[in-house]
């Protein structure tokens, strides 16, 4: 043990293992979620050069950023009202100090380790994502009828559904991304091209909203970067493939097909202000609406993180929309959410947060960096990302994973 704590494996290894509790954990398990940032710190404590590498930390602007996300929380306790709800969610958000510390300090992961732990995550979510496409093909009817209605087919090991939408897009692009790694060998390109595909597939049937309009900005994305350098024939097939692939999953598919019928009814219930007790979207364009008058009169600093639910139910006593309180829903999109919040100045630090790593040059040489930004930005349209500790914490992963760490290699190499 102790020459593995010398030569600085146990570090390495004990982050290795972090990343892969974190996985498990996001794909089935809250207790991991939970344990994996305390092993990544674990894993920091352990580097035998801690003396010398914790100063890393706190170079690494990206590690300084997430912080700044704890530092403003900490600033809005001078006027937060809720103080428990304030204590709760500054216990909640030490893992924005915690896992990029992992990533910042521990003895770095190897690129084979790197490989495993990306691939790990692109072969996990397939799986589960296929499990629960089987789960779906034994009652096809019945699955069709809930997402008539505007429910969801649930994850097989009970994922929340926007989260396991997100997972599912990132891991088609991750893995088409991952089988150009030199350390990969044929059988594991095979597998990641196969679950690149399951992925894509099982979104498709399940018709997960929040998942397929990632899928397809990605998609987007793809194809202005391959027109912007000058690949035409590719560029326009991905294009193609953009406009084909809606049309024919609406043609095939059942389920994209009362997926697309049930958004639009949903959203008739709040533009034609009919009882929308029964209804998400509606539901939510009301709290868009709520939120955006108490951010008119915030709009500085906001009501405080921690405040944001006390705000929202005193807003809605004045206007409910005929909604029961069990219906009165919180904002489901992060910007609005920080606005409320954090106002000016915190939305701008989650502007910086998303967007300053994209124009960094070790950053735009890794296509996953700009792909988890991407991913990340576009569901925070359509959920409050960082309100559920699994979105929260894979974000946080996400960043540590591939921002945090690409900044220390990148740091390394110029010294």
């Amino acid at each position: 043990m102790l020459q593995h704590y010398l030569s600085g494996r146990l570090s390495q290894y004990l982050l290795l293992l972090a990343c892969l509790a974190g996985i498990a954990g996001l794909l089935s398990s809250r207790a991991l979620v939970a344990i994996a940032p305390i092993v990544g710190v674990v894993a920091a404590l352990a580097n035998p050069e801690l003396r010398r590498d914790w100063r890393s930390y706190f170079r690494n602007g990206s590690a300084m950023r997430a912080a700044a996300m704890v530092g403003f929380l900490l600033l809005s306790g001078l006027y937060t009202s809720e103080w428990p709800v304030w204590q709760h969610e500054l216990f909640r958000s030490l893992v924005w100090l915690g896992v990029p510390l992992a990533f910042a300090v521990a003895v770095p992961l190897a690129g084979w380790q790197r490989l495993a732990v990306g691939s790990t995550f692109v072969l996990a979510t397939a799986a589960v994502g296929l499990a629960t496409l089987g789960n779906y093909l034994l009652d096809p009817a019945s699955a069709n009828e809930a997402i008539r209605i505007g429910q969801n087919v649930p994850a097989i090991t009970h994922v929340f559904h926007i989260s396991f939408g997100l997972m599912l897009a990132l891991a088609f692009f991750w893995g088409l991304l991952l089988r150009r790694d030199a350390l990969a060998g044929p059988v594991l390109r095979a597998a990641l091209l196969a679950a690149a595909v399951a992925a894509a597939l099982t979104l498709h049937v399940l018709a997960y909203r929040t998942g397929l309009l990632v899928f397809y900005v990605g998609l987007l994305a793809v194809a202005l970067r391959l027109l912007g350098r000058r690949h035409w024939a590719l560029g326009a097939g991905v294009l193609v493939l953009l406009a084909l692939g809606p049309l024919v999953a609406y043609k095939v598919l059942p389920s994209v097909q009362e997926r697309v019928k049930s958004s639009i009814w949903d959203v008739q219930k709040y533009t034609l202000k009919q009882d929308m007790n029964d209804y998400s979207l509606a539901r939510r364009l009301a709290a868009i609406e709520t939120a955006t008058n108490i951010i008119n009169e915030h709009w500085l600093l906001g009501v405080g993180p921690a405040d944001t639910h006390a705000a929202m139910l005193r807003q809605y006593a004045w206007h409910d929309f005929g909604l029961r309180p069990a219906n009165r829903v919180e904002v489901h999109n992060q910007y609005l959410s920080t606005l409320l919040g954090g106002g000016l100045l915190g939305f701008a630090l989650l502007l910086v947060l998303l967007f300053w790593p994209l124009a960094k040059p070790w950053a735009q040489r890794h296509p996953a960096i700009g792909f988890f930004l991407l991913a990340q930005a576009t569901t925070m349209l359509v959920d409050a990302v960082f309100d559920l500790q699994t979105g929260l914490n894979f974000f946080v992963f996400g960043y540590g994973f591939l921002i945090v760490a690409a900044e220390r290699r990148a740091s390394s190499e110029t010294m």
